[in-house]
């Protein structure tokens, strides 16, 4: 677990949150700045909690990849979760971000994750669809020790506390002063009035690499 510094009084953290680079994908960026902790919040891990609408995702595969190189380490609820569906298709996702301390700041904490804009219903006029993610909840879990019940609350997750293993851990939550309330995501969307060109150019782009891979078969093939 991540060893946080001792204090005397119970204070508010602070948490910012950004969305990096533009597009469909994104990286979601996440700061915590502990308060004063009380005297017993010694051998303590320290997440975030955020719930993602269904216009944003995170990439399982990407996600699993990453763990395994240890460049993050995240819960996602659910864990299997269909990349392709559409955002009037998908559902919201929990995801549990475990932070690394920065070591800039002796009570501040960072982790970043890669996520992803799902594809939008068509639209009348504007050309960017909206997706706003609130700001995440603070959690804490400490192995040894038990907060203080006058700056903690214990929270309810079914995750471990280290990340690496499934060993039983509480989590607590505390109140936290976000930077701002909530994110926006901005993710470009088709106008309806394309439709029947878009249909078009894609209907002659199948049918033209159609005839290039049946012409090359043809040209190149062996058959018996």
């Amino acid at each position: 677990c991540v060893i946080l510094d001792v204090w005397a009084a119970c204070q508010d953290a602070t948490v910012t949150q950004e969305l990096l680079k533009e597009g469909f994908h994104r990286d979601l960026l996440v700061k915590v700045e502990l308060g004063v902790l009380g005297e017993d919040a010694g051998g303590c891990a320290v997440a975030a909690r955020t719930r993602l609408p269904p216009g944003i995702y995170v990439d399982p595969y990407e996600l699993a990849s990453l763990q395994q190189h240890n460049l993050t380490k995240a819960v996602l609820i659910p864990d299997v979760i269909d990349v392709e569906a559409p955002e009037y298709l998908a559902t919201d996702l929990l995801l549990l971000l475990y932070m690394e301390p920065d070591p800039r700041c002796s009570r501040c904490f960072k982790a970043a994750l890669p996520v992803h804009g799902r594809y939008h219903r068509p639209a009348e006029e504007s050309e960017e669809a909206l997706i706003v993610l609130k700001s995440p909840e603070v959690l804490v879990c400490c192995c040894d020790n038990h907060l203080s019940a006058e700056c903690w609350k214990p929270a309810e997750v079914e995750a471990p506390c280290s990340g690496k293993t499934d060993s039983p851990c509480q989590w607590y939550s505390v109140t936290h002063k976000p930077a701002y309330e909530e994110s926006i995501l901005q993710v470009p969307v088709g106008l309806r009035q394309h439709s029947s060109l878009v249909c078009v150019v894609t209907l002659l782009a199948t049918v033209l690499c159609s005839t290039l891979i049946l012409a090359a078969v043809c040209k190149h093939g062996h058959f018996s």
